[in-house]
């Protein structure tokens, strides 16, 4: 891969991260009696997402 493909990948794998906080964002602000038994799954995914995307970066020097 080229810098430029890294980059995208790391983008793509940040914007993962992100899209599971819109998750967590929409739950908390508009359903969260009702569906406040997802939040561990979440934020177990989002702390999994983050440490792939930081691990990548860390590994390609990015």
């Amino acid at each position: 891969m080229d810098e430029k493909e890294l980059k995208k990948e790391l983008a793509r794998l940040k914007r993962l991260a992100v899209e599971i906080a819109g998750e967590i964002h929409d739950i908390v602000e508009d359903t969260l009696w009702v569906k406040y038994t997802e939040l561990p799954i979440l934020s177990a995914k989002i702390v999994e997402a983050i440490k792939t995307a930081e691990t990548f970066k860390e590994k390609h020097n990015l």
